[in-house]
């Protein structure tokens, strides 16, 4: 199956206030799936997206298919502080402001039991999935977050909601990003929103291993009989991202058509 994040975007400002000057939102691991799905989301609503990715060539045709009016893209590794800061810079070069942060890139380069697991590769998950997290909420909030206010989303996992055969450090880091989430809620209140979301199996790319070649058993284990499909994630990071959600903070919106439910089936 491939990725279901091909929707041409209308990139025709839709806010509600038509005086207000356009939202502009940091979207990491936007090139293709969750991440892109997000920046769709947003820009189809009028917004503008800064979207980051490791490929060059990926992420232009990301920003292709948003409209190069509404979005720019800079290639680069989300864990490398020196890539962050050029991001922050042509942003605010660019737009004049930053009005929200999704931290959705994330790394899972193994697989099998926690007690076999190279330790270069679990500093490798925790540096990507977790402190990169941080070191962007840091240079976001020191840039304009800070004084202006604004809303933040981590893409979390439901592997961080409990034990995860198979991908343990990946569930661990997202567990991590869960109390990351709460933490940063409670000290950058009241002017900073930050909310997390923790989606199940989706088809994209990344998850493809979890899926491939027997996606509808998988699927069937899920109550409401689907995977989730990148736009799932996306419309609900924007609605945390938007004055809709402003009474929510700190709290972890779980996307996993039912999945969890079966946890009290047992």
């Amino acid at each position: 199956m491939t990725d279901s994040n091909a929707t041409p975007v209308n990139a025709t400002p839709q806010n509600a206030d038509q005086g207000a000057p356009a939202k502009v939102t940091l979207v990491t691991g936007a090139s293709r799936g969750i991440g892109l799905a997000v920046a769709q989301a947003l820009v189809a609503r009028g917004e503008r997206v800064v979207i980051t990715g490791r490929d060059a060539a990926s992420l232009e045709q990301a920003v292709k298919q948003l409209g190069e009016e509404s979005a720019l893209g800079v290639a680069g590794k989300s864990h490398d502080e020196g890539h962050r800061a050029e991001v922050v810079e042509r942003t605010l070069e660019r737009f004049g402001r930053i009005d929200g942060l999704v931290n959705n890139v994330g790394t899972n380069p193994a697989f099998g039991s926690m007690l076999d697991l190279d330790l270069s590769l679990a500093r490798k998950i925790l540096d990507i999935n977790l402190v990169s997290t941080l070191g962007w909420v840091q240079l976001v909030h020191r840039a304009s977050l800070g004084e202006h206010g604004g809303a933040i989303v981590n893409v979390s996992s439901v592997s961080g909601l409990g034990p995860a055969p198979g991908i343990g450090m990946y569930g661990a880091s997202k567990a991590a990003l869960i109390q990351l989430t709460q933490q940063l809620a409670y000290e950058l209140a009241p002017s900073v929103r930050v909310n997390a979301v923790a989606p199940a199996v989706v088809r994209t790319k990344f998850a493809e291993a979890l899926f491939a070649g027997h996606e509808e058993e998988v699927a069937g284990s899920y109550p409401l009989k689907r995977l989730g499909v990148p736009q799932d994630v996306g419309s609900a990071v924007a609605f945390l991202l938007s004055d809709e959600a402003s009474w929510i903070t700190g709290q972890t919106l779980v996307l996993d058509g039912g999945l969890t439910l079966n946890a009290g089936l047992g």
